[in-house]
């Protein structure tokens, strides 16, 4: 079954650049060339997107092979696929590496038994707090400015061949 995504690389040292597109090529199975654009938000840094089809589970399988160089900052998208729900993937350097399910229209998903997990383990002071962590909140405030920085910016487009 194929699926579909979208890559951002919100920030990367130019020297690493090149290890980026390995790995992303590593995963699909094909020759990634990106288009690498100054990231404002971070002199000295670069920031490139791509568009990417595959297998499901690429997606997963791109931020674990992207999470090797720590000082990244970037998302990976997973669109839902008949059978399959969607995905988001985020890495802030601070923070590490956020998942979540993802429905038709992007929002972030948290399954019932999360929920109920959550409710009979913390306690009601810490829900607020908890809640956010489910819903990457942390990673959406430091990713923010990153992403305002790069609009207009071109998209490249990769498909896995095979």
């Amino acid at each position: 079954m194929n699926a579909r995504g979208v890559v951002f690389v919100h920030s990367s040292p130019t020297a690493v650049c090149p290890h980026v597109e390995w790995a992303i090529s590593g995963v699909l199975g094909t020759k990634v060339s990106l288009q690498w654009a100054t990231q404002p938000a971070v002199p000295g840094q670069m920031r490139a997107e791509c568009s990417w089809t595959g297998p499901a589970g690429c997606g997963g399988a791109i931020a674990g092979a992207l999470r090797a160089w720590p000082m990244l900052r970037f998302e990976v998208t997973e669109e839902p696929s008949p059978g399959v729900d969607g995905e988001r993937f985020c890495h802030v350097p601070t923070l590490g590496l956020w998942s979540g399910r993802t429905s038709a229209n992007g929002d972030i998903v948290v399954a019932e038994d999360r929920l109920r997990a959550l409710l009979s383990e913390v306690p009601a002071s810490q829900l607020p707090t908890r809640m956010h962590d489910l819903l990457g909140s942390a990673w959406d405030d430091a990713l923010e400015p990153f992403r305002f920085a790069g609009d207009g910016a071109p998209v490249t487009w990769l498909h896995q061949v095979g």
